[in-house]
């Protein structure tokens, strides 16, 4: 997964005025940030060059991965607006276009060069320069998405107000650390508490099964850029971004009979899935014995529902 091509040239344009000795600088900045837990301050044409290169891609494919799940099990729900809070360069808007195209999109975003990049990536939206957490009332849309934006205001009430917003669904997507995590399960609960419909990644709205220290995240595969590789100094062309997430919705929908909550095991003959089903977790032990069960294994990834639909 990566940016799309014309997102990709436009990031050029903007990082090449900053510089490599002032980009790396920021981005071991951004990076110290993100390590420690905290939300880094960008507010610089340095910072923003930084996390427009290394953290706006894996953002945008966590939230890729997420609304294709989002939109195949809201069926045929019309989707016309989305809202998306705490957006910074808009990459959860950007993979939400690709998912929900005719949608009208309102970004709401604090950081004035943040949104600017929003609107060069996003000439269509519409950009509030607004700090979402102190906003006492959303405007109501169909989809509201907060994408690695409650970690700045972890209080019910945020969550509340984006719930109310919600005419269709609500995604929250945070850091797959413990956590991060532990944001999810108190938005989860919230909204489970108050009405909502799971839609995703729970196969049902029970209480969660994974008791600490272990945690419920995912992985979304990046591309990394050979700028990206230069500044992480990474031999690799990619990077496993971690992210957890809760999706609800206004209305019941179906959601999968279970989760592959761990990456698969394969050996010869054999592929082992850990699973979340309405039951609690399951392991699946897949043989070649059952030739269907063992090919739909094998095809199946983390985070992926099983039986693949």
């Amino acid at each position: 997964m990566q940016l799309p091509e014309p997102v990709r040239r436009k990031i050029e344009e903007r990082v090449a005025p900053v510089g490599f000795p002032a980009l790396k600088r920021a981005s071991a900045e951004v990076s110290e940030a993100y390590r420690e837990g905290r939300t880094p301050t960008l507010g610089t044409a340095a910072r923003t060059a930084a996390y427009l290169v290394t953290r706006m891609p894996a953002t945008f494919a966590a939230a890729d991965a997420v609304l294709r799940e989002v939109r195949e099990r809201l069926g045929s729900a019309k989707v016309e607006s989305v809202l998306d809070v705490g957006a910074g360069s808009g990459a959860a808007s950007l993979a939400a276009q690709r998912w929900f195209s005719e949608s009208r999109f309102t970004l709401i975003e604090r950081d004035a060069i943040m949104a600017d990049a929003a609107r060069e990536i996003l000439p269509g939206a519409r950009i509030r320069m607004e700090d979402f957490t102190r906003l006492e009332r959303f405007p109501p849309h169909d989809l509201v998405i907060a994408a690695y934006a409650l970690g700045e205001a972890r209080r019910p009430e945020v969550v509340a107000r984006l719930w109310e917003a919600a005419r269709v669904a609500l995604v929250v997507i945070e850091p797959g650390t413990p956590r991060g995590f532990g944001w999810i399960l108190d938005a989860r609960s919230l909204l489970l508490a108050s009405g909502a419909y799971m839609v995703a990644p729970c196969p049902g709205a029970g209480p969660c099964p994974l008791a600490d220290p272990d945690w419920c995240h995912f992985a979304a595969r990046v591309e990394r850029t050979s700028l990206h590789r230069r500044l992480k100094q990474a031999e690799l062309n990619y990077e496993d971004e971690k992210f957890s997430y809760v999706a609800v919705a206004r209305e019941s929908v179906t959601p999968a009979a279970s989760r592959i909550i761990r990456r698969p095991r394969h050996s010869p003959g054999l592929v082992v899935l850990e699973t979340c089903t309405p039951r609690g977790v399951e392991t699946v032990r897949a043989t070649q014995r059952d030739r269907d069960r063992f090919r739909a294994a094998r095809r199946s990834g983390w985070g992926d529902p099983f039986p693949p639909a």
